[in-house]
């Protein structure tokens, strides 16, 4: 059976791509927990993360993981996405080659990575309230702490897709290079990064939680929480359904 993210390494390198480019490698349940057990299993020094054809993820299927619009999901644990908490405590450096669009959770993914390499053609948007839900724990934190609070509010809030420059431009992404030079410049970066001591590698890595990170744990289990109740509102099913409908969308507010 065709692997959902498969994996490859390169010395000390790991390489995760997400194998569904027919859904712009959209999530499904399966898609997460291969990713999850991916992040902590590897032996890899540095880990890049990328997509598979021209997209790198267009977030949570829809149709599987929301219902349509119709089902709401099943009930949600009050904690951290087991995907986010894995990526987000890892001691080892993550880099995300951004080769497409990252929207919704997509954009969380990139998030979550310690530094960012993005193709001219990636785009980033945080969609969730498109949907009539909140980010996951990245989106909440971690943005604002890169791209500072009035930025990381106008792409919460509007939901609002930008091109790869304006990212470059507020410090979402590190740098910017030529759509086939993504993931060779992401992963010699990571090379570099693999080829110092892991164990001081490692040291900084959990230096920069504790210096720069809230409790994920905490967080995830408000997000979830909170998306709980967001899930059985009229305004996300009309998000949905307006998705799926390619119409614009007629939000009640309940």
């Amino acid at each position: 059976m065709p692997q959902d993210v498969t994996y490859e390494v390169d010395g000390h390198v790991g390489v995760i791509t997400l194998n569904r480019p027919e859904v712009h490698n959209a999530l499904r349940r399966r898609t997460y927990e291969e990713l999850t057990e991916l992040v902590l299993s590897t032996t890899a020094r540095a880990l890049v993360v990328t997509g598979a054809g021209r997209s790198f993820c267009s977030g949570d299927d829809v149709r599987e993981l929301m219902g349509g619009g119709e089902t709401p999901p099943s009930p949600l644990a009050p904690r951290i996405t087991p995907a986010a908490g894995a990526l987000l405590k890892t001691d080892v450096p993550v880099i995300a080659a951004v080769n497409g669009p990252a929207v919704g959770w997509g954009m969380e993914l990139a998030l979550m990575a310690d530094l960012r390499v993005a193709a001219r053609r990636a785009r980033f948007g945080e969609l969730f309230v498109k949907r009539g839900l909140c980010s996951d724990v990245a989106g909440i934190s971690r943005l604002a702490q890169l791209v500072g609070r009035e930025h990381a509010a106008e792409l919460l809030l509007t939901g609002d897709v930008i091109d790869a420059e304006r990212a470059e431009r507020i410090g979402l992404v590190g740098r910017v290079v030529d759509d086939d030079r993504v993931l060779e410049t992401a992963v010699e970066l990571a090379g570099r990064i693999a080829a110092n001591p892991p164990l001081a590698v490692a040291a900084l890595k959990r230096g920069l939680r504790r210096a720069l990170d809230p409790d994920w744990d905490e967080l995830g289990a408000w997000v979830t929480s909170t998306l709980g109740d967001l899930f059985t509102t009229e305004d996300h099913r009309e998000g949905v359904r307006s998705f799926l409908e390619k119409r614009e969308p007629r939000y009640v507010g309940r």
